[in-house]
């Protein structure tokens, strides 16, 4: 629980900003990411513009410094990723989707083993109730895993913290390793310029805005940007569009994804943070080992390149990891498909089982009683 006194002091943190001081906290966001982007890409880390921009932007959060970034200029920016992301997929690539049901079945999974080692760790070990446990063990989705868990007596800040040092650990730690496999991995070739630019580049935009608005009205995570990445790789698979999406748009949608990611911690939490650290690193061991194995399998049973499947079956951060992917030049179509699938797992299976786990949780309190 958080003391009083934090409470009255940090909720400035979540009041609503004027005008002018939103102008300076979006200013002060984009200096102190831009500048952890700057820092990371001149040192050569992989995939700087993401790692840079979230690294920087977690310790100043963290520091008690507003972070701030306007909803609209988060939106477009998922729309111009989703667009461009949409613009690595090929025809070659419906090819493939017949392979996707083994790898669908084994994302399942990998869900289930995950979410059961993470759950026995917190619940046997730590002695966390089982709904906090539970909730804390599932891998990604994380919007709905709140939503579903201030339903229940779980405990948020526990799952919160765990959650977010889960995300922010993946992306540390999956990048190098990403940026490595990816050399090898089979790449896709982006589409040359087209005599016809004004004309492909306004179908792409619209049909990229009419996907993404679509995207936000199905509820699923990274909606917009995942139905811009659809409505592009339509256009572009049925040969509407042939025009080249530069690269480098990718980088300024990294520097946001960084500020996103980076920013769902702040001062609030530096003493659950400190309080947790320990175990939710260990459930970080516990669930990447078991991610892995299956990912191995995945890796015998569909032939597909390492960094694909990595992508496809690493726990949360849809954004992320579908611009990683296209930035690798690896289908993102591939890897989109799979975090939409394992949502949709998570969103159909959890209400019964959370259910279950408050029975479970309701029997020990009355045995407790008892005793």
């Amino acid at each position: 629980m958080v003391h009083k006194d934090n409470l009255s002091k940090n909720d400035l943190m979540s009041r609503p900003l004027s005008l002018k001081n939103s102008l300076f906290a979006l200013l002060l966001t984009f200096l102190i990411a831009g500048a952890g982007a700057a820092i990371a890409y001149l040192i050569g880390l992989p995939i700087p513009f993401l790692l840079g921009s979230m690294c920087s932007v977690t310790i100043a959060s963290l520091s008690g410094v507003r972070i701030y970034l306007p909803v609209w200029l988060r939106n477009a920016v998922f729309i111009m990723l989703g667009i461009q992301a949409g613009s690595g997929v090929r025809p070659e690539t419906l090819s493939q989707i017949g392979e996707w049901p083994v790898s669908f079945l084994l994302l399942f999974v990998m869900l289930v083993t995950v979410t059961g080692c993470t759950f026995m760790l917190l619940r046997y070990v730590f002695r966390w109730d089982a709904q906090t446990a539970f909730f804390s063990s599932l891998p990604g989705a994380l919007s709905f895993v709140m939503a579903a868990a201030s339903e229940t007596r779980a405990d948020l800040v526990k799952i919160t913290i765990i959650q977010t040092v889960r995300l922010l650990l993946l992306i540390g730690l999956l990048a190098p390793v990403l940026n490595v496999l990816g050399q090898s991995a089979p790449h896709i070739d982006f589409v040359a310029s087209s005599a016809n630019m004004q004309r492909e580049w306004l179908a792409l935009f619209v049909a990229g805005c009419a996907g993404a608005l679509v995207g936000h009205y199905s509820r699923l995570p990274g909606g917009m940007m995942l139905g811009a990445l659809l409505a592009s790789a339509l256009v572009y698979v049925t040969g509407v569009v042939s025009v080249r999406v530069p690269p480098e748009m990718a980088d300024f949608g990294m520097v946001i994804l960084g500020v996103l990611i980076g920013s769902r911690v702040d001062a609030r939490h530096r003493g659950a943070i400190l309080n947790y650290l320990p175990v939710a690193l260990l459930a970080f061991v516990i669930g990447t080992a078991t991610a892995s194995a299956v990912c191995v399998l995945a890796w015998l049973a569909t032939g597909l390149h390492p960094a694909q499947i990595a992508l496809a079956f690493a726990p949360g951060a849809l954004e992320a990891l579908t611009v990683i992917a296209f930035s690798l030049g690896v289908d993102p179509a591939y890897v989109a498909s799979h975090h939409v699938v394992r949502f949709m797992m998570i969103a159909i299976f959890v209400p019964f089982l959370a259910r279950s786990l408050k029975k479970m949780d309701e029997k020990q309190t009355a045995a407790q009683v008892e005793f």
